[in-house]
């Protein structure tokens, strides 16, 4: 049984008939609980449950780099929420049923500060991996205290490694330390800067993949 809090004017809370009523950070809302749909299979509804999954889980596994990389996105939707409806619309591609990320337009931050420049990876060291890119502290709106987001993703293993307050824009270098387990496997490599109050960021790069020693 659904309440009305406030009387008739106030939110609804619970369930009335087909009506659903609740709250989400502080904002009311309803909602008409959908019939049931007489063939949730169909070409359409499959696909698009394809391209939510593999979203999901690309998501999931660099939840803690999206927290800060779509944080001005988060009005009246979470970050991940936000995320998530930017990869879906701007990076699933291929061919049903084998749909796929394209990880050069799947931004996993996006913000106007000044962005990496030149920048490169190796992973010849076994257990590491590391980042390198050019000062640009003196262009644009970039500041010498920016720091540098770094993230290895492991699609094989569905998880990722990140430093989210690393170097400073001047040092021009980063290493990450990655688990013995990942050697031999294709990992996925970003970049990214914030602000160092955290207020601004940097749309992420993609640095492309490599096979982790």
């Amino acid at each position: 049984m659904g309440k009305i809090a406030q009387g008739i004017l106030g939110g609804l809370s619970g369930k009335v008939g087909n009506i659903v009523g609740g709250s989400w950070k502080g904002i009311d809302y309803i909602r008409i609980k959908p019939s049931s749909v007489a063939n949730p299979r169909t070409e359409g509804q499959v696909n698009q449950r394809n391209k939510f999954i593999i979203t999901l889980e690309y998501l999931q596994a660099t939840k803690d780099f999206i927290k800060i990389g779509y944080k001005s996105f988060a009005t009246k939707k979470t970050e991940f929420n936000a995320a998530m409806s930017y990869v879906l619309n701007n990076a699933v591609g291929g061919i049903a049923p084998n749909f796929t990320i394209d990880y050069s337009l799947a931004l996993l931050s996006r913000g106007p500060l000044s962005g990496v420049l030149n920048p490169t990876t190796d992973l010849t060291t076994a257990g590491q991996v590391s980042f390198d890119w050019d000062d640009n502290s003196a262009e644009g709106n970039a500041n010498v205290t920016d720091k540098a987001m770094v993230l290895v993703y492991n699609p094989s293993k569905k998880e990722s490694i990140s430093i989210l307050d690393g170097a400073d824009r001047t040092v021009g270098s980063q290493v990450v330390t990655i688990p013995n387990t990942y050697a031999g496997d294709t990992v996925e490599l970003f970049m990214a800067f914030v602000s160092a109050d955290g207020t601004q960021v940097s749309n992420s790069v993609y640095l492309g993949s490599g096979t982790a020693a």
